[in-house]
């Protein structure tokens, strides 16, 4: 005999959203109070892989200590999305939201005024928590602030910015780091911060989820198989996948994952509620977001640094080389998400996920071939657009079907697959690389680039699999 447990009772449906200021102002300051902490956010996760050789002299850090400053921020960041997702539903999602970005900001000054390797990490770790209170809050406060009927066009524009922080966090990493000091990175923060707090509270009205029981127990369940699932993909490679930490850390979070699925199904109150996968735009969503990422940032990771080392350009000067693939999305994801309405969402990612696998097979074949950077532009902005496709599409899927007060746990559980689907890429195309002989010197590359790019693009093949189906068109 089994025994149901239940939550207490929760209201008929979630508080509505306080009326302010919000509603006298003009529609596109709610989308730049919005996009403005998540650019921010997205920025931080990638400026800082310009600045690592400087930290290293300038702190005196060892290997490890270089991967952490990267890691700590993706662990906690991708861990903690889903309960601040929960926290939001509860006290409100603004006011969450708004405590990350000052969380993120103080984190940022203490990352500046760091002196030693181990206050780095743990500024790192925080900026991580508060970002994790920023993303995925951010489009739920987007999704809410405009109306049905402009939304997909909204989250297009929220899709471009996040592509834009992809874009310059190396571009803008390394400018810094050769004109400044690697201490300008974080202060860079700030302003923005000052900017973004004042505009958010003005531009966007409270609101909030349905109020229910917290699940301690299932946030421990699920965050614990995130972080030990991303600690083990980020070290695999380092200290090897048989290493006793790797294998004993994947091996626990896969054990928790059934684990959380026998906790959360006979709970209401669950922090990821099982329910919001018989949506078929939730479910195709994160099966994209997975693939999709693991493809094409693991190939991002891998061309990033072939452009430095065999074909001989600066930091500043591949980060800028890379532009026409990374900066594409700021251009053709606000237009995917104003013809999503017109042409359904499944076309769309279809569109991007086979312009993107068939740019990555086109790019292994160049950088084999030693081709000259001018060879390569073609390819890259064929991959950009394929991005650009796909960034607000995917987003829109996550929330369709959904109500309202779902919208904040269905973006913070994609954000979370994402985030996953980078560590997982740059691992498991790091691994295909060096399988193959692959080393970090200019002839390294030859015969090893190659099979890393077409494994990226037979994950982001899976992804147009996955997106077969995805919403098509509303009738």
């Amino acid at each position: 005999m089994t025994t149901s447990v239940t939550a207490p009772a929760a209201p008929a449906s979630p508080p509505p959203a306080e009326p302010g200021r919000a509603r006298r102002l003009p529609l596109w300051v709610a989308i730049v109070a919005t996009s403005l902490p998540m650019f921010m956010a997205t920025l931080d996760n990638l400026v800082l892989t310009s600045a690592l050789p400087v930290i290293q002299v300038d702190l005196g850090s060892s290997v490890d200590q270089l991967a952490w400053f990267l890691n700590a921020y993706t662990l906690t960041f991708a861990t903690f999305m889903l309960p601040a997702a929960t926290l939001g539903d509860r006290i409100g999602r603004k006011r969450v939201m708004l405590a990350g970005i000052t969380l993120f900001t103080i984190a940022s000054i203490a990352s500046a005024l760091s002196t030693s390797s181990e206050a780095l990490i743990v500024a790192r770790a925080f900026q991580g928590l508060g970002a994790a209170a920023v993303m995925p809050l951010s489009l739920t406060l987007l999704a809410a602030a405009v109306p049905p009927a402009m939304r997909a066009a909204a989250i297009g524009i929220w899709g471009g910015v996040s592509g834009l922080g992809v874009a310059l966090g190396p571009v803008i990493g390394g400018a810094v780091v050769e004109g400044v000091n690697w201490q300008a990175i974080f202060w860079l923060n700030v302003p923005v911060a000052l900017v973004a707090i004042p505009l958010l509270h003005l531009a966007v009205d409270e609101s909030r989820g349905t109020w229910q029981k917290l699940d301690v127990r299932g946030t421990l369940l699920l965050g614990g198989a995130v972080f030990l699932g991303i600690w083990g993909i980020v070290h695999g490679n380092d200290d090897g996948w048989s290493s006793p930490v790797v294998l004993g850390s994947l091996v626990i979070a896969t054990l928790l994952l059934p684990a959380y699925v026998l906790h959360a199904r006979r709970r209401t109150y669950a922090v990821l509620p099982l329910r919001l996968f018989a949506s078929r735009g939730f479910s195709s969503a994160n099966a994209i977001g997975l693939f999709f990422t693991l493809g094409m940032f693991g190939a991002v990771f891998l061309l990033a640094q072939y452009l430095q080392i065999v074909q001989g350009y600066s930091p500043l000067e591949a980060g800028i080389r890379t532009l026409p693939w990374t900066a594409a999305p700021m251009v053709v994801a606000p237009l995917a998400g104003a013809f999503a309405s017109r042409t359904g969402l499944r076309s769309l990612l279809l569109a991007g996920l086979l312009l993107q696998a068939g740019a990555l097979v086109w790019l292994a074949t160049l950088a084999e071939n030693l081709s000259s950077y001018s060879s390569f532009v073609p390819a890259l902005a064929m991959a950009g657009i394929g991005m650009g496709l796909t960034f607000a599409p995917n987003a829109t899927a996550t929330l369709d079907g959904l109500p309202e007060s779902d919208f904040a746990v269905a973006s913070s559980a994609n954000s979370t697959i994402r985030e996953f689907g980078v560590a997982l890429g740059i691992a498991v195309l790091v691994a295909v690389f060096e399988g193959n002989g692959g080393q970090l010197t200019p002839t390294g590359y030859t015969d090893a680039i190659g099979p890393a790019l077409l494994t990226g693009a037979g994950a982001v093949a899976i992804a147009v699999v996955a997106a077969l189906f995805a919403p098509g068109r509303k009738r």
